[in-house]
């Protein structure tokens, strides 16, 4: 269950790159949650309703979280495929994990050894180097391609994000994934609504239907659902590291599937990103 959660995870950014031309981003971000609400609502009614008292006095925190984690972080996703390749998201989305670790030593006072803080160097080494295209003078130029910052800002919203869940109530996950999914459609429909205004919103064809659906589906709900019970199986440290094999199998699937090229500086940046990952998760003083 853990191994087809990377794997749909990893897919949505191959989904997101295959979208172009047949459904535009910010409408795919608003109808993928608006078709995850429907079916979550269709199998968690009962349970939301039981947790309505202790959802009320976070509800529009939650909201909020719904709308940094679902709907900033897959505009940021879907907006930077049409810039960048679906290999330099995926690599830039293993970050995630070292920003978590950054943002609770920087706002919780989360101890850290030399270690763990050279496994963040590496990293942030690594996103670097991607989103330069493996020439980081680039960086001291301001040449950055705009596909990789924007992805850049989506992983700094996830990431704040998962931090921010520490703080979530005690309800049933069906409960507060339709929340957060609600906070997602809710912060998706105005950039909607401004990509129709502004004339560039796509409605989907067939092929864009099958995307939907797919991300809908796979990544929204069913990698939500296995996580969930994955966790509960071998516990949260042994399931978050399979978390690390979204970058390994999204440029992988970038590569068989969208035909893209894997460039040296992809191997150096993965190197760097995983190994930063498996420092940090040495053992505190």
């Amino acid at each position: 269950m853990l191994l087809l959660t990377t794997l749909f995870w990893a897919g949505n950014a191959v989904a997101g790159k295959l979208a172009a031309g047949h459904i535009s981003p910010m409408l795919l971000t608003a109808m993928r949650w608006a078709l995850a609400l429907a079916i979550l609502l269709a199998i968690g009614w009962r349970q939301l309703r039981a947790d309505v008292p202790a959802l009320k006095p976070k509800l529009l925190y939650l909201l909020l979280l719904g709308f940094l984690g679902f709907a900033v972080f897959n505009i940021a996703l879907y907006g930077a495929l049409v810039y960048t390749t679906a290999i330099n998201v995926s690599i830039e989305q293993g970050a995630i994990p070292m920003l978590i670790f950054l943002l609770n030593f920087l706002f919780f006072r989360v101890r850290a050894t030399a270690l763990q803080l050279l496994g963040l160097l590496m990293s942030v080494t690594g996103i670097l180097l991607t989103a330069s295209h493996g020439s980081p003078a680039r960086l001291l130029q301001f040449e950055v391609n705009v596909g990789d910052a924007i992805m850049v800002l989506g992983v700094v919203s996830y990431g704040a994000y998962t931090v921010l869940l520490r703080y979530r109530p005690a309800v049933r996950w069906q409960s507060l994934m339709i929340v957060l999914v609600m906070g997602g459609l809710l912060g998706a429909l105005p950039f909607a609504a401004a990509e129709y205004r502004f004339g560039a919103l796509v409605w989907p064809d067939t092929f864009g239907w099958a995307i939907l659906a797919y991300v809908a589906i796979f990544p929204s709900i069913l990698a939500q659902v296995f996580f969930i019970r994955g966790v509960e199986m071998i516990g949260a440290n042994r399931a978050g590291r399979f978390v690390n094999l979204v970058p390994i199998l999204g440029t992988l699937l970038s590569i068989v599937i969208v035909g893209e090229a894997f460039q040296a500086y992809h191997a150096v940046a993965l190197a760097l990103v995983l190994g930063g990952i498996a420092l940090r998760r040495g053992r505190r003083c």
